[in-house]
């Protein structure tokens, strides 16, 4: 296909998301000759998305987190007088109702109908769906589990180490892992906890855990017409917390003959639940050379661009166009890869504090360029990295025409890309593609505890950014809820965007690794967040590394725990509660 269509799939489409992905989205629109209408939120009417947009509405709710209010977004499309509506890869990409909503107001909802949203978004139905069309599942329970004593119970027939999992969701949030039965009641505790923030859904099954497999997947396309194709495969193995952080396509050193096979089971899930659009089913690779489904996920995936950099295909522009309703511009014999490709996410995290969050404004800002090289982003110089959201500042990509090639253009990639003012995983990245393991393609998700020296230092504190240069900028009018804006010469860089206070949320937090930040006696916190568990009471004896609370930041579960053995006094946080860097938590003696 022409990067210009004559004849657009739409007149205007809304981009129901934010960030890097509303970006992605809105120049996919543009070469489609699709106008495009982005949606915001406080203290984002000057966001890249909202500048790149045709048009922008602000989100008519006052909801601590707009993007995910429904009934808003779905105002806000009706009075932008758009044809669809693009979800991205947040959450509302696999929220069955959302897609219904979308479909009562008579918008096209770019994306599978709710009926396979809702199939596969219950991780229990799509085991079940998955066995009847012959995909390997892991062996797991066989519905919900109620409580920790039938978990346990279950656990002394299948045994041990055995994954709690959240039925309403995935992505690595309400999923704990308990080694024996000692830890079964916490784990399961802590995973049904999770799962009702961050899916309004309690409900947990359980699976055996798997030791050290592969975590690869493969990229779905269906159109309307019954075409079903496999575009390609992908690792994403190298992961924090069950959330990934870098990809590859294709898969390295995986038998041709497994992947064709986990393709095939692929493409049989697909048709079961009468798939539209773009998907990605995901198995668990062992070192037999037998897998097993995890998940699959109805939508466009982060590490995408993998996938579109070894076939060729724009797989957003696709998922528009089939939206309305055109077949699928591909067949199986168009998608063999050509060369490999590699992704590192860059979030704004520590990976020597256990990767915790780190919103703040980002000082300098120069993405690296030349050939193969590809940034997927929406961070820039001045830019603030909002707390309420996820950390990802960009999505850098490399190809080659091998994967030594690909790895060697990445570390020269990651070497050139200069991000001020917070601390990032580019560290943490280039220590990774050094890495031996990771030339031999050995790979697994327990690479981060097997490969400890990946793990950067603790990054310095960060620069100052508010003295910058004098820039041209935009003033923002917003007049009955639509944005328009004027654009100012000579003027002060914007003042730093409004950092609302958190508040407890349903947005799908994952849980950090432990970290402190401590003063001799005093326990301090060592992030922004809201404060969703307390561990202790005043008079408490605690040892070194107790939990004393849980933060919610940026969608992770932080825990903060005792810088040292003592007793409890003092303590100021409750659950509801917003901390801020530096706030005393409490008193250890």
């Amino acid at each position: 296909m022409d990067a210009f269509e004559p004849n657009p799939p739409f007149r205007r489409l809304l981009v129901a998301n934010r960030g890097e992905i509303a970006l992605r989205v809105i120049r996919a629109c543009h070469e489609l000759g699709v106008a495009a209408v982005a949606i915001y939120g406080p203290g984002e009417e000057r966001a890249p998305h909202v500048r790149a947009a045709d048009d922008a509405r602000r989100i008519p709710s006052d909801a601590p987190l707009p993007y995910l209010d429904i009934p808003a977004i779905v105002t806000a499309a009706r009075e932008a007088a758009v044809d669809a509506v693009h979800p991205g890869y947040g959450f509302l990409a696999e929220n069955a109702a959302f897609a219904e909503a979308c479909r009562d107001a008579g918008l096209v909802f770019v994306g599978p109908s709710p009926e396979a949203i809702r199939a596969m978004g219950d991780k229990v139905e799509a085991r079940r769906i998955a066995a009847a069309a012959g995909v390997p599942i892991v062996p797991g329970s066989e519905g919900p589990v109620a409580d920790a004593a039938e978990a346990g119970r279950w656990a002394e027939v299948h045994g041990y180490p055995v994954a709690i999992k959240a039925a309403g969701g995935g992505g690595g949030r309400g999923f704990r892992v308990a080694p024996d039965a000692a830890a079964l009641p916490d784990a399961f505790a802590g995973a049904a906890g999770e799962a009702s923030r961050s899916f309004a859904n309690p409900v947990v099954y359980l699976e055996r855990y798997l030791e050290r497999p592969r975590h690869v997947e493969l990229q779905l396309f269906a159109d309307r017409h019954g075409h079903v194709v496999a575009v390609g495969d992908r690792d994403c193995s190298i992961q924090r917390r069950h959330q990934k952080l870098i990809e590859e396509a294709p898969a390295p050193g995986v038998p041709a003959a497994t992947l064709q096979a986990m393709a095939e089971a692929a493409v049989a899930l697909a048709r079961a639940v009468g798939y539209e659009g773009a998907g990605t089913v995901e198995f668990l690779l062992l070192t037999d050379g037998s897998f097993y489904f995890l998940e699959m996920n109805t939508r466009i995936q982060v590490e995408h661009p993998v996938t579109e950099m070894v076939t060729g295909i724009d797989l957003v522009k696709e998922q528009i166009r089939v939206a309305a309703g055109a077949p699928l511009s591909f067949g199986p014999d168009d998608v063999a890869p050509r060369g490999h490709a590699i992704e590192c996410r860059i979030n704004a995290e520590d990976p020597g504090r256990g990767f915790v969050p780190a919103p703040g404004r980002i000082g300098a800002y120069a993405p690296p360029a030349g050939f193969g090289v590809r940034v997927d982003g929406a961070g820039e110089a001045g830019g603030v990295i909002l707390p309420a959201y996820d950390s990802l500042i960009a999505k850098l990509i490399a190809w080659g025409r091998d994967r030594d090639e690909a790895i060697a253009r990445m570390e020269r990639a990651l070497a050139d890309f200069t991000i001020e003012g917070v601390p990032t995983t580019i560290p943490f990245d280039r220590a990774v593609l050094a890495s031996p393991a990771f030339a031999a393609a050995d790979l697994s998700t327990d690479f981060l505890p097997e490969h400890p020296e990946v793990i950067p230092p603790p990054a310095a504190p960060p620069t100052p950014a508010d003295e910058m240069p004098s820039v041209p900028r935009e003033a923002i009018v917003e007049v009955n809820g639509r944005r328009f804006s004027i654009r100012l010469h000579d003027e002060s860089v914007p003042s730093r965007a409004p950092r609302p206070a958190p508040t407890a949320r349903r947005n799908r937090p994952e849980r950090a690794m432990p970290n402190v930040a401590a003063n001799g006696a005093d326990l301090r916190s060592p992030i922004q967040g809201a404060v969703i568990r307390v561990s202790v009471a005043d008079g408490q004896t605690v040892a070194a590394g107790d939990v004393v609370c849980v933060v919610e930041a940026m969608k992770m579960e932080n825990d903060i725990v005792a810088h040292r053995a003592g007793t409890i006094s003092g303590l100021t946080v409750s659950p509801g509660a917003s901390v801020r860097p530096g706030d005393r938590i409490a008193t250890i003696e």
